[in-house]
């Protein structure tokens, strides 16, 4: 009960500061509030730690010469205030993670958790700093450069900012562990400093890599039938938005959750390395 509690407060707290910044919707302040509190009692201050580390440099970067990045994000399905969808897309699979680690313990759990918050991390900043580029991103699929705020474009400045991210929750990760000093996390290289970084690393990469590479190949994407913009959402400029590529039911949401996965297998293939 005093673990419920705390995850609650705590979940509450860091949500509502954020509901007030405007980083979070009504709904994705609920969302982050149940999730937060959901893994901090299925696992310990280590997963949820890992879990805010993502989500407050996050938040944080989005504030970062909002302006300047208003124009690349206006043809994105969704904007810098995160929802229900979003937080559950960015979570979600964290928390099932966590709650398998809960029920059957095993190092691959830890292992698959750190890619997946890698993943969302990694995504999350390049997409950010990505979007200070000074050069124009290309398309990962045939390197043509392509207008700022297209799916599947990436930049030298994204890319790195995507390693960054991976790293960072490695580290995070590994000091969380050595806070908390929980002994249901595992021992050994899948605890260590490298192999989370290097896990980290891996997870991050490769889980943003296919998130840039599904928004180009596979989401939905539609063209203004106004300024022939083309966008992920199906209005824009005040009408609807002509389909041009994708599947209508690969949502962003939905990639953001697929390569999150994605990262999570790399991380844990390379904890098999490790091992």
């Amino acid at each position: 009960m005093s673990d419920l509690l705390i995850g609650l407060l705590g979940s509450a707290g860091i949500a509502g500061a954020a509901y007030l910044k405007r980083s979070l919707s009504l709904s994705g302040f609920l969302a982050a509030v149940l999730l937060g509190t959901a893994m901090y009692s299925a696992g310990s201050a280590a997963w949820f730690g890992t879990l805010i580390a993502f989500f407050i440099t996050s938040s944080l970067l989005s504030k970062v010469k909002a302006k300047r990045k208003a124009a690349a994000e206006e043809g994105y399905a969704k904007g810098s205030r995160r929802d229900a969808g979003q937080v559950l897309a960015n979570g979600g699979l964290g928390l099932l993670l966590c709650l398998g680690a809960a029920l059957f313990p095993h190092p691959a759990w830890w292992a698959a958790f750190i890619g997946v918050m890698a993943t969302v991390t990694a995504d999350t900043w390049a997409t950010e700093v990505g979007g200070l580029s000074p050069t124009a991103p290309r398309s990962i699929v045939t390197l043509r450069p392509v207008p700022a705020g297209t799916s599947g474009g990436v930049t030298p400045l994204g890319l790195g900012a995507s390693a960054a991210g991976g790293l960072f929750i490695g580290a995070a990760a590994w000091a969380l562990g050595l806070l908390s000093a929980e002994p249901a996390l595992p021992a050994g290289s899948v605890a260590s400093a490298a192999g989370l970084c290097a896990m980290g690393l891996a997870g991050g990469l490769a889980g943003s890599l296919a998130d840039s590479w599904l928004g180009a190949v596979c989401q939905a994407m539609y063209r203004c039938s106004v300024c022939g913009r083309d966008i992920e959402k199906n209005r824009h400029c005040g009408a609807a938005a002509v389909p041009v590529r994708g599947f209508s039911w690969m949502t962003n949401d939905l990639v953001n959750f697929l390569s999150s996965a994605a990262g999570g297998a790399a991380a844990w293939a390379l904890s098999l390395v490790f091992a």
